[in-house]
């Protein structure tokens, strides 16, 4: 597929959103400011660190002297379970809101939790050793078969945002866990595009888009016989990447252990590059799209 090197648009299959590209702008003069690469060096255990074993968290609970991953209801969680269905919603309950169809509001329930993926403060994905790296993997895919079971939880959701630039509020390697009772708005246009694909081709859609991408080459960041990382042909941010499954999957439990492995590995790999282009580690938000709960087709990203 060839494009000529002029403006024009790109639509994300999974979304259905088009991206605008303009490949000339980056022959503009730069005049930005730069900053000094590196930051201090972080100590194995902080004392004032919420999260480190040992240590009182924020909301007055104690962590246990864990010597492995760590996972714990959050204490300030975004989603709570068992939230009243008139506690918000039309009819004005909570000051007019649902008076008019301009403000309406609705009840939202759910399980949050965080999962730390060391006892130590001065690691993260990139440093800590493949088999640590897959044991975090291995508690996201037990979270996810857990969560997924409570009748009441359509989708899980694993995400981590590395770093202060991105909204991390704690350097202690960590992610979250957001189960929640309805299918989020960008998930559900995922699985639409996707069902929508399947049955306009009779195909998965990422396991078409992989192996386009590795027969053009130019998108493929690493890949390994199991997983493939590209910069998406509709990426929207600078360095954005996309990890895809060789073979179809749809949740992390499916995984077979090579497999397991093979992602960690490719994990562990993509965030050091991160770290070494810009040689600080690298802020970034990364987010698991797996299927909803109870829904085998679309494959995991």
């Amino acid at each position: 597929m060839s494009i000529e090197p002029g403006p024009h648009r790109r639509r994300n299959p999974l979304t259905g959103d088009w991206v605008l590209v303009s490949p000339h702008r980056t022959a503009r003069p730069w005049q930005g400011g730069r900053e000094a690469g590196g930051v201090a060096a972080a100590p194995a255990y902080d004392p004032a660190c919420y999260l480190c074993p040992g240590n009182v968290r924020a909301g007055g609970e104690r962590n246990p002297d864990y010597r492995d991953t760590f996972v714990f209801d959050n204490d300030f969680p975004a989603l709570l379970s068992g939230v009243p269905e008139g506690a918000v919603g039309a009819g004005g309950t909570t000051g007019g809101w649902g008076a008019d169809d301009l403000l309406v509001a609705e009840p939202a329930s759910g399980i949050c939790r965080v999962i730390c993926f060391s006892p130590r403060h001065d690691v993260h994905l990139g440093t800590m050793d493949d088999g640590a790296v897959r044991r975090v993997l291995d508690v996201w895919a037990e979270q996810f078969a857990s969560l997924a079971a409570v009748p009441w939880i359509r989708h899980v959701q694993v995400f981590e945002n590395r770093g202060s630039a991105m909204g991390a509020s704690n350097p202690h390697p960590h992610c979250q866990v957001w189960a929640d009772e309805r299918l989020p708005v960008e998930p559900a246009r995922e699985l639409a595009h996707q069902r929508e694909h399947l049955g306009a081709h009779g195909s998965c859609m990422l396991c078409d888009y992989v192996e386009r991408e590795r027969r053009d080459g130019s998108r493929v960041v690493l890949e390994n016989a199991q997983v493939v990382v590209v910069v998406p042909f509709w990426a929207v941010w600078p360095f954005e990447t996309l990890v895809l499954p060789r073979a179809h999957r749809s949740t992390l439990p499916e995984l077979t252990a090579p497999e397991r492995d093979g992602l960690a590995g490719a994990m562990r790999s993509l965030v050091r590059r991160y770290d070494r282009l810009f040689d600080t580690p690298f802020p970034y938000s990364m987010g698991l799209h797996q299927a909803p709960a109870g829904d085998p087709e679309p494959a995991w990203h």
